[in-house]
């Protein structure tokens, strides 16, 4: 990926990695446009950072999607990049059912939303010169956080299917790329004051430099997100899995 001169959109933008990623992308000379379910934010960040375009979207409803990426395209034709930011992470206990309604809305933003963001945005992002989508899994796609097991589920899903999708859109010029975070200092899941946690600063440096200097990279992995990625292959799967146990 190519990290200047791009037209990006960014569900999910609204804070945390979603807008710091925002900014970090317009000062390295592109022009994004950040998505969010809340009007009061989107123009609040229109306000406070000039040049930033906002679209009303809510990821977890098909209709929001259709509505804001028709928007998107018809305001910013030049729109070459997707980055699929948004999601939710919360605690489930899976001794009764009283988690469903919480896996369900978990499935609906995480995992639903995204497909049906590339599904509206393929066919324009197809006859750009260049163009990327980049889906955002999680070190937990790899082994997961037992506490929030529907949360997990879903970025594994969304790892593979980037995967597929990386495969089945060899033949256009859309690069997918898979942004796999480490535990961040963000407010997903109170984790702002986590001292396991890493510093969002950190995390969004190390990441634009990656993006820099590897821009052949599938996976974007930050070396805090590789004892997580590589578990399985480095046979640690069991003992990672115990000490996220411990992480609740």
């Amino acid at each position: 990926m190519n990290i200047t001169g791009n037209t990006i959109f960014i569900p999910g933008a609204t804070s945390g990695l979603g807008l710091g990623l925002a900014l970090r992308f317009q000062a390295a000379g592109n022009h994004v446009i950040v998505g969010g379910r809340r009007t009061e934010l989107l123009d609040r960040i229109a306000t406070e950072h000039p040049g930033i375009g906002a679209v009303q979207i809510d990821t977890a409803d098909p209709s929001s999607i259709e509505r804001a990426t028709q928007q998107v395209v018809a305001e910013h034709p030049e729109l070459d990049t997707v980055i699929l930011m948004a999601g939710i992470m919360e605690f489930e206990d899976l001794h009764t059912a009283d988690f469903l309604e919480t896996a369900e809305r978990t499935i609906a933003t995480n995992l639903l939303g995204p497909i049906r963001l590339i599904a509206a945005l393929v066919p324009h992002l197809s006859n750009r010169p260049s163009a990327t989508i980049m889906t955002v899994s999680s070190g937990l796609a790899f082994v997961p956080l037992p506490a929030t097991p529907t949360y997990s589920a879903t970025k594994a899903a969304i790892h593979s299917f980037s995967q597929s999708l990386r495969v089945q859109l060899a033949d256009t010029s859309i690069q997918v790329l898979e942004l796999a975070p480490p535990a961040v200092a963000t407010t997903l899941l109170g984790q702002e004051n986590d001292p396991h946690a890493m510093p969002v600063d950190e995390f969004l440096d190390e990441t634009m430099s990656i993006l820099e200097s590897n821009t052949d990279a599938t996976e974007i992995l930050v070396d805090r997100v590789r004892f997580l990625r590589f578990a399985e292959a480095e046979g640690r799967t069991d003992d990672v899995l115990a000490l996220l146990s411990g992480r609740v």
